[in-house]
């Protein structure tokens, strides 16, 4: 167990190092000074407002940006590995199929979570200079939205063990929207008048990532609160749902031909 432990590690500490390698990082720079140019808008327009509007820019930004780049390193997780022929070595070694995939989404996560905190950073550092006060509830932003694209990472990790990368990228996409969507369908009159619909949006609710969940900023630009009993239970099921992700993927990637 210990020695699986190790080698998890090392395939995590290298695939990270690979996906720095590739100036994914420069994201951060590129959103960093369009935050820049949109708090500098903000400071010079509007009246009372402007660290509202920096702070619901860099949300947004950070939760596009975020779930962008979780589709882009994600969508590689093993057509690369393929590609370049080291999955092969990495599984003809005595050692578990799933240490592989579990190192691998462990280093794509590391990835993604630098990414956010330092956008994060970037946010709140402009929200702070126009004047903005600090809440608990965008610290559950920022955290929410890691949780966000995470589940998205693990989405198009584990459609990508089956399909193409294309085609990953396409039903990730679908995936995400829908689970937006589909919560905010269901508070429309429309479907509040048919049951059958109503009952259809939930199955689809349950079956798909409700990525509708994660989304608080409303919360934080207007009523900046929330409900405890909603964190725990949006985070419960984050975590839950993740894990479930993981399982699925290993035991997809256990049993997929590599010849």
């Amino acid at each position: 167990m210990l020695n699986d432990i190790g080698k998890i590690k090392t395939i995590a500490y290298y695939t990270a190092k690979e996906v720095i390698k590739s100036r994914i990082l420069y994201n951060v720079l590129l959103l960093g000074i369009s935050l820049l140019v949109v708090t500098y808008v903000a400071f010079s327009f509007t009246y009372g407002e402007a660290s509202r509007v920096a702070l619901d820019f860099g949300l947004g930004m950070l939760s596009i940006s975020s779930v962008g780049i979780a589709i882009f390193i994600g969508v590689g997780l093993l057509s690369k590995e393929i590609e370049n022929r080291t999955v092969y070595m990495i599984v003809s070694r005595p050692a578990p199929r799933y240490t592989f995939i579990l190192g691998k989404i462990l280093g794509l996560t590391c990835v993604l979570v630098l990414n956010i905190l330092l956008l994060a950073a970037l946010t709140l550092a402009c929200y702070l200079t126009l004047g903005g006060e600090l809440y608990p509830i965008i610290s559950y932003a920022i955290l929410f939205t890691i949780f966000e694209s995470i589940l998205v990472l693990l989405v198009v990790s584990l459609v990508s063990l089956v399909m193409s990368p294309t085609m990953s990228v396409l039903i990730t996409i679908v995936i995400y929207i829908s689970g937006h969507a589909i919560g905010e369908a269901k508070m429309t009159q429309f479907a509040n008048h048919f049951p059958s619909l109503m009952k259809l949006l939930d199955f689809y609710q349950f079956v798909l990532p409700a990525f509708t969940k994660l989304n608080i900023k409303d919360y934080v630009l207007y009523k900046q609160t929330i409900g405890f009993d909603y964190i725990f239970s949006t985070l419960s099921y984050s975590v839950i749902y993740s894990m479930f992700l993981v399982l699925l993927s290993i035991i997809v990637f256990e049993k997929k031909n590599l010849d």
